[in-house]
């Protein structure tokens, strides 16, 4: 008889196998990885870096002068001859007015034939000088240089053609059918009125800004005139203003100075003009004040100048990364030097236990500094807390006064910390900060793009 053997199963000792640690020890890590990267405010961050802001600084202004306007004292046919834009002395002759009809159409006759070989030399010489100084991304001055030609030519032509039928002017005169006008006052003639001649830096008003509802009317394009119409118009003065609407920052930005350099953009000509800011009906207005250059600009009304400033050089920062917080304003004389702790703070009023009080020495984070006034926030100091000083035991009750200041959130150190922002100047996408501020940012110092995003003391996992 075969005896059965009992099998006993050999049971192997238990074996640390690394590779099944390590794989745990990774599993456990992502898992804490992604519940941190789900939990964790996730913000865009901007680096810091120094810049300025080229901004447009063109604006368009109402130009004011001293402008009188002289009516005909007959009806008839009607010929000019100076040239607009032009000086005249009280008794240079302006223009003509025929009765009949027949003087003045013998002056466009003879004006035809009139013109001697000189002025037509001088008119060569000016149409070739401007070829030569021609350049095609102005081409507005042909249009400026066509007026100017057209008005030379009427008054060479008109006045070529009246010396050459004086006698028979004369004759007309003695009938009293031609008249001669010479000009009422010395000054720049123009041929236009538009109803602004009375408006002066007293009495102009926001609604002349609007161009929309700006007419203008020529007194030279019609042949005719009526007794009693405008014939011409005479700017009796060399100084001159261009009104400018502006806004709030510029006019801090303008206040502490009264002379500004100006580019011209109708002809790029520039130069220094004096000024002065008026506010009228809660309207902020830059008057230039200017004593030459007005002849150049007579036939204009409006004129877009360019205000040449100086551009500000500091930190650059997105607008998106500026928000504002609330602190707390403590009077700086309540802050003191404590040599022990190496810190800048301020004694609290404590209660003890058993009711007595104490005062406690309280550094808290300084934000801002002005005016005689520290901003902190509520981080080490609730509102509430008593302040006092042991020289003259006068006490602060610290919440009585707040105010909001600008400024970013810093990320250095992987957590949002609030920083004041002092602003240069801004266009609509970045602002340009002061550097080396005690309480604010400094070059290549990473801020959250959104400062709308996040709030102090947050742990951010940036990107």
């Amino acid at each position: 008889m075969v005896q059965k053997k009992k099998v006993v199963k050999y049971r192997r000792p238990f074996q640390l196998n690394i590779g099944i640690f390590i794989f745990a020890f990774i599993f456990i890590y992502l898992i804490f990885n992604v519940f941190s990267y789900l939990t964790t405010t996730h913000i865009s961050v901007y680096e810091v870096g120094q810049g300025t802001i080229a901004q447009d600084n063109v604006y368009r202004g109402l130009v004011l002068r001293s402008e009188k306007v002289f009516t005909s004292s007959y009806t008839g046919s009607l010929n000019y001859y100076v040239r607009e834009a032009s000086k005249v002395g009280s008794n240079s002759l302006v223009y003509s007015v025929d009765e009949s009809g027949n003087v003045s159409k013998m002056i466009d006759e003879a004006g035809k034939e009139s013109m001697d070989s000189k002025t037509i030399l001088n008119f060569e010489e000016d149409i070739t000088n401007f070829q030569t100084t021609y350049q095609p991304l102005q081409f507005y001055h042909v249009y400026a240089f066509k007026d100017n030609l057209d008005s030379s030519l009427e008054e060479a032509l008109n006045m070529g053609a009246l010396e050459s039928i004086s006698e028979y002017a004369e004759n007309a005169q003695n009938y009293n059918t031609f008249h001669t006008v010479t000009a009422g006052a010395d000054g720049v003639v123009v041929y236009y009125t538009d109803g602004f001649e009375d408006i002066g830096l007293d009495n102009f008003s926001a609604d002349m800004f609007d161009e929309s509802s700006y007419t203008k009317t020529s007194t030279r394009k019609s042949e005719t005139v009526s007794s009693g119409s405008p014939a011409y118009k005479l700017i009796t003065s060399e100084l001159w203003n261009i009104v400018i609407p502006i806004g709030e920052e510029l006019a801090n930005r303008l206040a502490e100075d009264s002379v500004v350099q100006i580019r011209f953009v109708k002809d790029d000509k520039t130069m220094y003009a004096d000024y002065s800011l008026l506010t009228k009906d809660t309207h902020n207005y830059l008057v230039l004040e200017l004593r030459s250059a007005m002849v150049r600009y007579a036939k204009e009304r409006y004129l877009e100048v360019e205000l040449l400033l100086t551009n500000e050089s500091g930190l650059k920062i997105p607008n998106s990364a500026i928000t504002e917080k609330e602190f707390f304003t403590i009077p700086a004389d309540f802050f003191f030097e404590n040599g022990e702790e190496e810190a800048r703070g301020v004694l609290v009023e404590k209660y003890m236990e058993n009711g007595e009080k104490s005062v406690e020495f309280t550094a808290p984070i300084i934000y801002f500094e002005k005016d005689g006034m520290c901003y902190i926030d509520n981080e080490k100091i609730e509102s509430g807390a008593r302040l006092v000083k042991t020289d003259t035991n006068q006490q602060y009750t610290v919440g009585m006064d707040t105010a909001e200041l600008k400024g970013v959130y810093n990320i250095n150190k992987g957590y949002t910390i609030f920083k004041q922002i002092d602003i240069l100047s801004q266009n609509e996408e970045y602002t340009i900060v002061k550097t080396g501020t005690s309480y604010g940012i400094s070059l290549y110092d990473h801020i959250a793009l959104d400062g709308s995003k996040v709030s102090e003391d947050e742990l951010i996992n940036g990107k």
